[in-house]
């Protein structure tokens, strides 16, 4: 139990360091792509049989991932700056209406 307290304060410090702040953005970036193609185009299923169609898809979905922040990008559309659950929100619009 100490051994698993002292590995998360640990792990704690080493996230305010600039370091581990860079290396997270890069993981990040990665990380939206990914929630993207998920959310956008339901990668979770392939669609086909076999590693060819199925390589095929999976190049037709990044293509499409990037027309559309393309598009996003030529119509100005600004990039959502983080994602909030249904229950963070209503927790915040409960907070406003009791102030």
């Amino acid at each position: 139990m100490q051994s698993e307290y002292e590995a998360l304060q640990k792990a704690r410090v080493r996230q305010k360091t600039e370091e581990f702040q860079k290396q997270y953005a890069l993981r990040s970036g990665i990380e939206g792509t990914i929630s993207k193609g998920i959310r956008a185009f339901e990668m979770r299923d392939c669609r086909y049989i076999g590693l060819a169609k199925t390589h095929l898809q999976h190049i037709l979905t990044a293509a499409a991932i990037n027309l559309g922040r393309v598009f996003a990008w030529l119509e100005e559309i600004p990039r959502a700056k983080t994602h909030s659950s249904h229950f963070s929100r209503l927790a915040a619009s409960h907070l406003r209406y009791q102030a």
